[in-house]
């Protein structure tokens, strides 16, 4: 079939060949095109959403492997965590107890960091919040790491003094222990021999002769001579170091000045009645860190099993005090 047109012409009353113009040539040409264009961007714009080119293919390989990657470092990140918590538990609950030591507080070894600004280099991209969270993570970590690092080398240091801490803690009796009998009166809740009312007794009475030798517990340095009529009395305190003091009180005389070095077994003073005292004895306390605890825990270099049983018994007497 031809695709020639003919148009009536009543002039002449014939049809006549009709002839298109250039210009709807062109148009109509320009239609084809048109349409032609617009199938055809449909039909590319589905292919590519539907398929995907061989770049956006490498792309995604890249971007798979990077997932992959990223997962082992994270669980390698977890891991070594986990190694540093052990390490922390056990410089925290053995090394640090061993040597008399305060536990680093958590607040300070899982102290973050401050400024809201400090990762901010680092979001505006696709996986902005996953990186951002690791290296939080890592910072975080290796901050961590050197909180343990120096509380590592306390432990080492502490280590390297151990002897001269063992020489310093209070570890044996004040007055010989050969006649155990003449310890009167325990740590705890005692009546007091003048008011008569229930009173905590902050250290342990060892009743013995006037006259009776008073020996220094531990190594260290005398910080107190008193010489009173109240309370202690004359008493002397002796520093330890490491958080220990120790009191001697009631004495007839005391032997050292103030700001004299004391080895463990020197003799400090003679036993005596003075201050608020009702008999000859010796009035013996502990402090740990500004507080005052139980002696009887203290007198591991000195006693046998059985005696050391034998002391714990007789001052937990619920007894009167001497002073």
């Amino acid at each position: 079939m031809t695709n020639t047109k003919y148009k009536y012409n009543p002039g002449t009353l014939s049809y006549e060949k009709e002839e298109s113009s250039f210009k709807t040539k062109l148009l109509t040409t320009l239609g084809y095109v048109a349409t032609g264009v617009v199938f055809g961007g449909i039909f590319l714009v589905t292919f590519l959403y539907f398929f995907s080119s061989p770049k956006e293919k490498e792309l995604q390989r890249e971007n798979e492997q990077w997932k992959l990657q990223y997962g082992i470092i994270n669980k390698r990140i977890n891991d070594m965590e986990k190694v540093l918590e052990n390490i922390e538990e056990r410089d925290d609950n053995i090394y640090r107890v061993i040597f008399e030591a305060e536990p680093i507080p958590a607040e300070i070894r899982n102290a973050g960091f401050g400024g809201s600004d400090r990762y901010k280099g680092l979001m505006g991209f696709d996986n902005s919040e996953e990186i951002a969270r690791t290296t939080k993570h890592l910072d975080k970590l290796s901050k961590q790491v050197y909180i343990q690092s120096k509380s590592l080398d306390d432990v080492y240091q502490m280590a390297r003094n151990k002897e001269k801490m063992m020489a310093a803690i209070p570890a044996i009796m004040p007055i010989a222990k050969q006649d155990l009998t003449r310890m009167a009166s325990g740590y705890g809740y005692r009546i007091h021999p003048v008011y008569k009312v229930r009173k905590l007794h902050t250290g342990m009475d060892f009743t013995a002769p006037t006259g009776t030798e008073i020996r220094s517990t531990g190594d260290g340095k005398v910080v107190e001579v008193v010489n009173s009529r109240r309370g202690y009395g004359k008493h002397v305190v002796i520093d330890h170091g490491y958080g220990y003091r120790t009191r001697y009180a009631h004495m007839s005389k005391y032997s050292v000045r103030k700001g004299q070095k004391i080895k463990r077994g020197d003799v400090i003073g003679y036993v005596g009645s003075t201050g608020t005292s009702t008999a000859p004895h010796l009035h013996y306390e502990v402090e740990k860190n500004k507080k005052k605890i139980n002696p009887v825990n203290f007198y591991s270099s000195d006693l046998t099993p059985e005696q050391y049983d034998l002391m714990v018994e007789m001052s937990s007497a619920a007894n009167q005090s001497f002073d």
